[in-house]
This record gives C-alpha cells, structure tokens and sequence, in this order.
C-alpha cells in the first residue's frame, strides 16, 4: 500500500512528539509543504523544517526569542529546549495563534521598520545568500527549454555580479527575508495586533531586499494598486523603487520567482504554463511590467 504525503508527515510527528515529551494525539494537520506544520491539543503548532536544516530551525527560534525581548510583535515559541530531532527530521514548537487572517503590506510595513531598526543580536545569523538554490532549480529543471536554461544561466551570472557592485543604500541590518504580507498575522480581537511570522531566511543584508518583496507584487505582479504601494512606503518610510540598486534586486527577485515555478512544474504539470509564461517575461517578450504573474503551488 502506497504512503501519503500525510501519513508520512504524521509517522515522523509521532516521534518527534515522543522525543519532546509531548503528545500527537488528536494532531490536525494545518499545512504540509516545504515545511510541515501541525496542530496539536493544547494550543502547541509543531513546525518540522526540511531534511538538512537544522541550523536553520535553531536559528528561527533564537530569532523569535530576540523579537520577543526587544518587544516586536511576532510569534513565539513555546518555552522548552528547542530544537528537536527525531525521525531525521527537526522541528520547532510554537505558541497557537487565536483566530487571525493575513496581514496586508499596510500591516507589514509598520513591523519590517521596527526589526530593520532593531541592533544587531550578538548571536550568529549569516549573511543573505540572494541566490540560494537557484543554479540548482535550474540546472535539474524538466520542465525548461535548453535555450531558456542558457539564458536563465547567463541572467544569474551577470545579477550575481551586480549584486557583488550595488549601489550605496540605507545601513545593513537584521532582514526578515522573506517580507512578504503572507508573512504577517493580524489578530482582530480582543484588539487589533500585527505579528511577523517565518524566521527561516532571516539574516543580515541590505534592508531594501525585505522592501523589494511588496515592490515586485505592485511592479511586477500588478497586486498592489499604486495607493496601496503609495501607503505601504508612507508607512515604511522609504519608497525602495527610487533607489539605484532596485532594479538588481528585482531581477533577482523575478529569477527566483521564476525558477520556483519550473521547480513547482516538475511536481505539478498545472503549473507548466505559469513556469513559460514567467520564463517569456523575463526574457522580455510579454513587453513592459506589470506582467501579472499568478501564485504556483
């Protein structure tokens, strides 16, 4: 008999459960992808990371604790020893949020100047690697033409040489690194709270990286209306687009968004004509931004 992705996660929660004394009775998946996260009685969200991220699993929770010294709202996680390993897996344990919904970039942009304008931690976060598994999803993608993985080879290697000559920016700082809304909760009642979540990229770099995020879904994905981005650099304080160096994070931004979706279409054939259209866009034959670019999964 063939083991779903679900029994799978939960066989390995079970013994992560054991190893941190805890319970996976009753345990309610809540989402099951890069990351496995599941609900367990008594308000506990387990958080199992992906084989070999280990560092980073210790890394999101040593971050939260900080935020959660220097009086950031974000999630936290529960007080234990943490990390655990079992089932050669590591997972993270954390507090259950009360019913919430997703935050807007009006939520976010509060939140990110809080954390860009917090000292840096004395504990270790390592530097932002922009281009993290990107010569990889390219190099192992089915789903991409020969002449398209060239040119998607020749793109990466001159952004990653812009990227090693950006312009002079704001100061560098802690980065959430993946700042994007879908990465901010707000709790409606009993009043109205915005909390960070997801530490798993979070490093040093350059502020603008986190800004570049809800500057791409207004430039490039046509989300946002130009009110909407208007009130989320109000809130900030600073309009990323009229820096030099935006357009190299952009395209650095596009690349990675593009190979994801290569990625996701090796695994999902629905996702094929996304991954194309993505590939046309930034080869430059759909024309001008904004180009409209919808979710894969």
């Amino acid at each position: 008999m063939t083991t779903t992705r679900i029994e799978e996660s939960l066989a390995v929660l079970k013994e992560i459960a054991v190893a941190a004394g805890l319970s996976a009775a009753q345990a309610e998946p809540i989402r099951l992808a890069e990351n496995d996260l599941w609900r367990l009685p008594g308000g506990v969200v387990v958080r199992i990371a992906r084989v070999g991220q280990e560092s980073a699993a210790a890394r999101e929770v040593a971050v939260a604790r900080w935020l959660a010294e220097n009086e950031v709202p974000a999630v936290r996680p529960l007080p234990m020893n943490q990390p655990v390993e079992a089932g050669g897996r590591t997972a993270t344990f954390w507090e259950l949020l009360p019913p919430h919904r997703h935050g807007s970039e009006a939520d976010l942009a509060p939140l990110l100047r809080q954390l860009h304008d917090l000292p840096k931690p004395e504990f270790p976060l390592g530097r932002l690697d922009p281009f993290v598994r990107i010569a990889e999803r390219l190099k192992s993608a089915l789903s991409v033409e020969e002449d398209d993985r060239q040119w998607l080879l020749r793109r990466l290697s001159d952004l990653q040489t812009e990227w090693n000559d950006l312009p002079a920016g704001r100061p560098e700082c802690v980065i959430h690194g993946d700042a994007w809304a879908g990465n901010c909760a707000v709790i409606e009642k009993p009043n109205r709270l915005a909390l960070l979540l997801d530490f798993e990229r979070t490093s040093v770099g350059p502020p603008e990286w986190d800004l570049t995020s809800t500057a791409v879904a207004y430039d490039t994905f046509g989300k946002l209306s130009q009110e909407e981005y208007r009130r989320y650099c109000e809130l900030y304080g600073y309009d990323v687009m009229r820096w030099p160096g935006y357009p190299i994070l952009c395209g650095i931004r596009e690349l990675r968004l593009t190979t994801f979706a290569l990625q996701t279409a090796d695994q999902n054939p629905r996702a094929l004509s996304q991954a194309r259209y993505r590939v046309e866009c930034v080869r430059g034959r759909h024309g001008s931004r904004p180009w409209a670019w919808e979710a894969v999964a």
